[in-house]
C-alpha cells in the first residue's frame, strides 16, 4: 500500500489562478468565490496533486504524509 496524504489549501493566500484545477481536476475544485478546496481532505499519493502544489503561483497548497505529518510540499529546507 502506498502513501496516503493530507492535502489542505490555505484560503487565506489562495488567488483562484485555477492552476491545481487544471493540473489535478479530480483532486481539486474551486468555489463560486474561485477559491480553491482539495476534493477530499486525504488521497493516495498522487502525481497530479503533487503537480498542482508545485504549480500554484502564490504556494496555498500544503501536502502532508497523513500517518507522520511529515512535509511533502512544500519541501522542509
Amino acid at each position: 500500500m502506498g502513501d496516503r496524504w493530507h492535502v489542505e489549501v490555505d484560503r487565506s493566500v489562495c488567488i483562484g489562478s485555477g492552476m491545481c484545477v487544471g493540473n489535478a481536476p479530480d483532486g481539486f475544485e474551486l468555489d463560486s468565490a474561485r477559491q480553491s478546496h482539495p476534493r477530499a481532505a486525504e488521497a493516495d499519493a498522487n502525481e497530479l496533486i503533487l503537480a498542482a502544489a508545485e504549480s500554484c503561483p502564490v504556494e496555498a497548497i500544503a501536502i502532508t504524509l497523513l500517518e507522520s505529518g511529515e512535509p511533502v510540499f512544500p519541501p522542509e529546507e
